[in-house]
């Protein structure tokens, strides 16, 4: 079977059932496993690589969106050269992915024409029911099967160590940061499975838009950033520059609990949340070590989390 993937996730899962070679192109975004960097790239961004700035990125996304101009072209000459059997694509995103619309039209001009299979996971059993998914289109149903079970383990080990605790912290997980936006979808699932407690997030919706004094006035006791699309290093360099520049955080951010007791902290986005598939759960696993750092979490990668300064200018 001859693949294409539309989606980060979809790549790392195909991975993860022994896909890698069926595997003929994937997006300019797919980057792990490492692999997944050497296959062809069928898609590229309307905003440039070089714009790190999250107002900026923000700016540029919300004129596209506007003008009605789509955020990512695929590459059509290469992909009726492949002649895939199957595309792989969500529509779950409009900012992370081609637009599905546009893919079932470039795929019904396709000779032959391919099968087009959109998967839109939004809570963490549907991520997980997403991998059988793509087991039973490749027949690997049996990989994807052990593949879940391994998970699900995983989970349910996070959810009876977090029984035991006798605290659940008040978190703000952060998704973008200027503006700030509150992480959606599986997101507040993942705070709560790792022990803590989301009032701003809302399970299963999409993120969205709030502004400095709602984080203020929700007084959390953590907050993480976990802005999309960006890495470990990435996170903490923008946190930087919203605090050097004096950005629009507002005084009053220093007296709640998270930034008063130094519980900020900056965390791989792209690799542990905001991409649907197995590394969530790697994920929950690094927050559970951020709540509770008296539990014993297992999986938790080297250099995954690291502490940051959230102050307005001026304010020390």
């Amino acid at each position: 079977m001859r693949i294409v993937s539309l989606l980060p996730s979809l790549t790392e899962i195909s991975f993860t059932l022994g896909l890698g070679h069926q595997l003929v192109a994937v997006t300019h975004e797919c980057d792990f496993p490492a692999r997944a960097r050497n296959l062809p790239n069928i898609t590229r961004s309307i905003i440039s690589a070089d714009v790190t700035d999250s107002a900026e990125i923000d700016r540029q996304v919300k004129a596209a969106t506007a003008e009605g101009r789509p955020l990512y072209e695929l590459d059509t000459d290469r992909l009726r050269r492949l002649q895939p059997d199957l595309i792989l694509t969500q529509s779950l995103c409009h900012v992370c992915a081609v637009s599905i619309d546009d893919v079932r039209a470039i795929a019904a001009e396709l000779d032959p024409v391919p099968e087009v299979v959109s998967i839109e996971p939004a809570t963490i059993p549907e991520v997980i029911e997403s991998i059988k998914t793509v087991g039973e289109l490749t027949d690997r149903s049996v990989t994807a099967g052990a593949v879940v079970s391994a998970l699900n383990q995983r989970i349910e080990r996070i959810r009876e160590q977090v029984a035991r605790t006798e605290h659940r912290q008040r978190v703000v997980c952060l998704e973008w940061l200027d503006p700030p936006m509150v992480g959606g979808h599986w997101v507040p699932e993942m705070v709560d499975i790792a022990g803590g407690i989301d009032p701003l997030g809302k399970p299963g919706e999409p993120s969205f838009e709030v502004t400095w004094q709602d984080v203020i006035d929700a007084q959390p006791e953590s907050i993480v950033l976990m802005p999309c699309g960006f890495d470990l290093d990435g996170t903490v360099q923008e946190a930087k520059r919203l605090i050097n520049e004096g950005s629009s955080i507002p005084v009053g951010i220093e007296e709640t609990p998270a930034v008063r007791d130094g519980h900020v902290c900056a965390v791989d986005g792209s690799a542990y949340f905001s991409r649907p598939g197995p590394r969530l759960v790697t994920g929950i696993e690094l927050l559970t070590g951020i709540f509770h750092a008296e539990l014993s979490v297992t999986h938790t990668p080297p250099a995954s989390v690291q502490p940051v300064q959230l102050l307005p200018a001026g304010v020390r």
